[in-house]
């Protein structure tokens, strides 16, 4: 069959904000001039399924669906099994982060055809070149699918791909004007993805089962050019770098932070602690001349030995957490610190530490964000999913139980359950965020007028003062009413 393609989004923001489909736009980049393809953003459009079925009664035989867990997994787990009932004849491919994890949960589903694992872009190119001469696809590396009896079969991964070997986005075929939003860092904010994987092998995080330790960049260059289109056709004067690791390569930041500093661009990016604290005086001043406006930055834990048993990796500790908080203090660009707290095997023990040193960060640099998530194992051999498994955890088998409320929570980590986390633990950790929230308050929510903060703080102060973290009823509704946004609620 020659395959015509939908690339679909499903709606993964429930706060309505548009952001750029890049996963989509890459695998677009490839298809570009070899094969019919077309987009269906559910962020975008209100009836997703509507114009995917307009699609298939044009021709469209494949559609390929990129999807995360949470909102996004269980959007397209009905819409895709209504599409297989509807149009049996018509390959549903998903990809993406969830897929790549939970290839086999995703299988035993008969919504979902054929998962492509890790960064699938060669992978889905090779797939309807096989699909379009009736080739052999079953042996391709970085396929997951179903064998004649039912069972699901992951091949071996592939490599990810070059990003500096890809080619460019095919922008002209969406409307970028309608992605283009107000952020912190600037009222008109576009994101871009330069790089893929991370060198470290961090057992909490799943980028590694994405790269496995491999990190692969775009040129300094070829990123200043994507900000230089930026600011010429759409007059963006701020950038989002959604890299799992922006600042791993001195070289390529301070040839990127010259080459875009006439731009008059803010940016922001994630960064390892202890990369940034190993750059010279000159690339710091380069960076903040640049426009480089904030830092997102996995501190994770409040000592080392927690750090050690989640397998962070390279020379981080607590100290070098209040180091580069100073430091980024001294060049006026904010910090994004998030935590990782109720780590096993002592819950408690690790939420008192933690809490206790974001106090101390917050004392070094007042300005820094804080960012608490509740531990969650990703399935990969660690120590701290080892533990989490002798507790009595696992994963769900099915898509159907993935989309339960009960599982939706935990993926977000905001309000993840797990049998190493009592719930009363649970609450205390979200009560000192209310209090602290309220004292610090965030400086990314632009809707926050000076008078709101002065109240926030002076409301939460006697609270933070006396660490009286129960029950902070009127915090709670102070916040409500002034629809206070964390930042990662919010985003830049």
């Amino acid at each position: 069959m020659k395959p015509k393609i939908v690339l679909y989004n499903p709606r993964s923001n429930p706060t309505g904000k548009r952001i750029l489909p890049m996963s989509l736009l890459a695998l677009a980049a490839v298809l570009e001039g070899r094969h019919e393809y077309t987009f269906v953003d559910g962020n975008i459009s209100p009836e997703p399924l509507r114009l995917i079925r307009d699609q298939i009664r044009l021709g469209a035989n494949v559609v390929a669906v990129t999807v995360m867990p949470g909102p996004q997994l269980s959007q397209a787990l009905p819409q895709c099994r209504i599409l297989k009932e509807e149009y049996p004849e018509v390959k549903v491919v998903w990809g993406g982060y969830f897929p790549t994890i939970h290839a086999s949960a995703c299988l035993q589903s008969s919504a979902v055809d054929l998962v492509v694992r890790g960064h699938g872009e060669w992978v889905f190119l090779k797939l309807l070149d096989l699909l379009a001469r009736n080739g052999d696809w079953r042996t391709l590396p970085g396929l997951a699918y179903r064998d004649d009896n039912g069972t699901a079969v992951e091949n071996p991964s592939a490599s990810p791909p070059h990003p500096e070997e890809l080619p460019p986005y095919p922008y002209d075929r969406i409307d970028m004007a309608q992605y283009v939003r107000s952020t912190f860092l600037g009222s008109r904010t576009l994101p871009h993805h330069s790089s893929y994987g991370c060198p470290f092998l961090c057992s909490f995080c799943a980028v590694v089962n994405m790269a496995n330790g491999r990190w692969l960049a775009q040129s300094a260059a070829r990123v200043a050019a994507v900000a230089e289109l930026y600011v010429a056709r759409w007059q963006v004067n701020a950038i989002e770098f959604f890299d799992n690791n922006f600042f791993t390569q001195e070289a390529r930041v301070a040839e990127f932070a010259e080459r875009i500093s006439p731009l008059g661009l803010n940016w922001w990016g994630e960064a390892r602690i202890d990369t940034l604290l190993r750059f010279s005086e000159n690339t710091w001043r380069s960076m903040r001349a640049s426009g480089l406006k904030a830092v997102y930055l996995g501190a994770e834990a409040a000592t080392t030995r927690t750090l050690q048993s989640i397998d962070k990796g390279g020379t981080l500790t607590p100290e070098n957490t209040l180091e580069v908080a100073a430091k980024l203090k001294q060049y006026g660009i904010l910090p994004e610190f998030s935590f990782m707290v109720g780590c096993p095997p002592d819950p408690e023990a690790d939420a008192r530490a933690t809490l206790e040193f974001i106090r101390r960060l917050k004392r070094v640099n007042p300005a820094s964000e804080i960012i608490i998530y509740f531990f969650t194992p990703v399935p990969r051999p660690g120590r701290m999913y080892e533990a989490a498994v002798a507790d009595g955890f696992s994963f769900p088998d099915t898509l159907e139980e993935w989309v339960s409320s009960e599982w939706l929570e935990f993926v977000s980590r905001r309000h993840a359950r797990g049998p190493w986390l009592r719930e009363d633990l649970r609450r205390k950790i979200r009560n000192f965020e209310r209090v602290l929230n309220a004292y610090y308050p965030t400086a990314t929510d632009s809707r926050l007028t000076g008078f709101r903060r002065v109240l926030l703080r002076a409301a939460g102060a006697w609270r933070y003062h006396a660490r009286v973290y129960g029950f902070p009823l009127e915090l709670r509704v102070l916040q409500k009413l002034m629809h206070y946004q964390r930042p990662e609620t919010t985003g830049f």
